[in-house]
């Protein structure tokens, strides 16, 4: 929690507002999701720990299921996007809370493969927060207010996922990652009990002619088609890294205590909660600009770890990676914004979720095949592949015209 408000001076002007929902409640909506992410988050990393108590003696199956509630919450977020928008954004917000709790408790007494991978689908298809939360907000902000919003948004997730890691890695000597599960189910009950004295915000979309024109008064920014595009390669290209960072460390660094690596593990979202502010200022006026040197930043970073063998090493190349991710989220946030101008918030974000997730779930894939095949250092390999080649798209001119055949419309 002391992270998230941290990061919580993102929002440091009084954003536009919507009916009932000023800074207070913007920063309350962050907190839960902060709280409610911190197991989602900070515990995949240990999957290479919890798989051989269940059965999975050389955790071969940690990079499929590290992604496993990416698969059924990409599958299942437009559908509550929409279900959101028509029977309201705080009453769905408060079932993928308390989804995930349920999801959390399943999973930390699971006494088989098989019931924990039940649990972790549950996971998937209960939760949605980050949709919701975002769709909440978006029914309320528009323009900046909503961009800086979005990045404190961001800023709680990479909150969870610097102290958790930790957290996790710190009690492990005491309580399993794998029964951790259980315990850290209190968060999100929390968080809907918190969450549960909000107001619904009213979405008050503007007329078609302000909806159409909104965009393209504001801000030469990318077209819909284009921020998804890159949504799913920057996603793709800094998860892919995730599910067997911390075996490379182990592998690259003998001895290595597990606070440290989860201290590693979590340096490039530290990066985004002490620059994030700084980073949003640079880039709300020239999104794409972030975009390419933050895929840039990221192709050098994940390059880096493929070398690495030293701690000074990883803290280096894990604090480039970490800039990469600073630019590139911000950067998504501001065209995101900007997108959901004139557009139903949830359907739009149920959407961006599911490409988004859609992303991790290639990943994860990508990760359990390249490691399988090639060993630990081929999953940063395909990363950097992915980067560069979504660096090239990004510098291409064409991208940052809004092509005619792409409409504004819903």
């Amino acid at each position: 929690m002391a992270a998230t408000a941290s990061s919580a001076h993102v929002l440091t002007e009084e954003p536009t507002m919507g009916a009932g929902l000023g800074r207070r409640q913007v920063h309350a909506v962050a907190a839960c999701y902060f709280v409610a992410s911190f197991a989602a988050l900070g515990l995949p990393p240990y999957l290479t720990q919890i798989l051989p108590e269940l059965g999975d003696a050389s955790a071969r199956w940690a990079g499929l299921l590290y992604v496993v509630p990416t698969v059924f919450g990409a599958l299942g977020a437009p559908l509550w996007g929409r279900a959101a928008d028509r029977f309201g954004r705080k009453r769905l917000l408060l079932r993928a809370q308390l989804g995930l709790a349920v999801s959390f408790l399943l999973a930390g007494w699971a006494e088989s493969f098989a019931a924990f991978v039940t649990a972790l689908v549950l996971q998937g298809v209960l939760g949605g927060t980050f949709a919701a939360s975002n769709g909440y907000l978006a029914a309320a902000l528009t323009g900046s207010g909503l961009s800086r919003a979005l990045t404190l948004m961001q800023g709680a997730a990479r909150a969870a996922l610097v102290l958790a890691p930790i957290v996790v890695g710190s009690l492990s000597p005491w309580v399993s990652p794998h029964r951790q599960y259980a315990l850290l189910a209190v968060l999100p009950l929390a968080a809907a009990a918190m969450l549960a004295a909000l107001p619904e915000p009213r979405a008050e979309l503007p007329d078609a002619t302000e909806a159409a024109d909104g965009p393209t008064a504001t801000a030469p920014l990318a077209p819909l088609r284009a921020l998804y595009a890159f949504e799913f390669a920057f996603v793709f290209s800094t998860v892919i890294s995730f599910p067997y960072l911390i075996a490379l460390v182990e592998d690259r660094i003998p001895g290595v205590s597990p606070v440290v690596s989860g201290v590693l593990f979590a340096l490039p979202h530290l990066c985004y909660l002490l620059f994030a502010l700084r980073v949003h200022q640079v880039v709300e006026r020239r999104p794409m600009q972030g975009i390419a040197a933050g895929f840039g930043l990221v192709a050098l970073g994940l390059a880096g770890h493929g070398a690495a063998d030293s701690l000074a090493a990883f803290t280096g190349v894990r604090l480039l990676l970490g800039a990469g991710l600073t630019l590139g989220l911000v950067s998504l946030s501001v065209l995101a914004a900007a997108c959901a101008h004139g557009r139903p918030p949830g359907g739009m974000f149920g959407t961006l979720e599911l490409v988004s997730k859609g992303g991790a779930v290639a990943a994860g894939l990508a990760a359990a095949a390249g490691n399988s095949l090639l060993g630990l250092s081929a999953p940063l390999l395909t990363g950097t592949a992915i980067a560069l080649l979504a660096l090239a798209a990004a510098t291409l001119p064409a991208l940052f015209r809004r092509s005619p055949r792409i409409r504004w419309s819903r």
